[in-house]
C-alpha cells in the first residue's frame, strides 16, 4: 500500500512538473514571436517614394489594349514586375491569382516586364495569364528602379504609392495589402511604431 501511495505521489509531482514546463515553453514561444516579427516585402529606397503620386503611363498591353498605370481609378492597382525566366515569379503566379481573386473588390493587377514580345506572348499563354493586362516597358521598370524580380508596387485609388517591395512569398504579397490597410509604408514601419509607443 505504501509503494502505491509513493508512486501515485511521484506521478502527481511529475504531472505538475510537466505542466510548469509546458507553461514556461509556451511563454518562451510568445517571447520569441514578439522578437521575430513577421517580415514584409523588401522595400528599396530608390524610385518613387511611398506616399508620392505614381508616375502616369499609358502602355500597350500584349492583348492590344492600352493600359493606364497610375492616376485616379475606381480600384487600387498592383503593378507586378516579373520575367518569363524568373523561377520565383513562376512559383508566385498561383499565389498572385488567388490573392487577386480574394481581393478583387478593391484591387486590379497589371503585370509588367520588358524584352521581346514573342517570348512574353508564349509565357502569357502557357501560364494562363489572360485575366491580367501584361505590359512591356523598359521605362516603367527604370522609373520604379526595379533591380530584382519579382517586385510589386501598390497604388491606391488616387494614384498614390502605398506600398512596394520585392515579393518572394505569399506573406510578402499580403504585407503590401496589410500596409495599405493599416495606412503605413510597410509592416516593419507599423511594428516599429507599435514598439516605440
Amino acid at each position: 500500500m505504501n509503494s502505491l501511495l509513493v508512486s501515485n505521489a511521484l506521478l502527481w509531482l511529475l504531472m505538475l512538473t510537466v505542466i510548469v514546463a509546458l507553461w514556461a515553453l509556451a511563454r518562451q514561444i510568445g517571447v520569441l514571436y514578439e522578437r521575430i516579427a513577421p517580415m514584409g516585402a523588401l522595400i528599396t529606397d530608390s524610385g518613387p517614394r511611398l506616399g508620392e503620386a505614381a508616375p502616369r503611363f499609358d502602355l500597350p498591353a500584349l492583348n492590344g489594349s492600352v493600359i493606364a498605370i497610375g492616376g485616379e481609378r475606381p480600384k487600387s492597382q498592383l503593378l507586378f514586375f516579373l520575367s518569363p525566366t524568373c523561377p520565383v515569379c513562376k512559383k508566385l503566379l498561383p499565389v498572385l491569382k488567388s490573392a487577386v481573386y480574394a481581393e478583387r473588390d478593391w484591387l486590379e493587377v497589371v503585370l509588367a516586364s520588358d524584352g521581346e514580345a514573342t517570348q512574353h506572348l508564349s509565357f502569357y499563354g502557357e501560364a494562363r495569364l489572360n485575366e491580367f493586362p501584361y505590359v512591356l516597358s523598359a521605362d516603367l521598370g527604370m522609373t520604379y528602379r526595379v533591380s530584382r524580380l519579382p517586385y510589386a508596387v501598390l497604388m491606391d485609388e488616387r494614384g498614390m504609392i502605398r506600398a512596394k517591395g520585392m515579393i518572394n512569398t505569399r506573406e510578402h504579397l499580403e504585407s503590401l495589402f496589410n500596409a495599405k490597410e493599416l495606412g503605413v509604408g510597410s509592416v516593419q514601419d507599423y511594428l516599429r511604431e507599435r514598439i516605440s509607443t
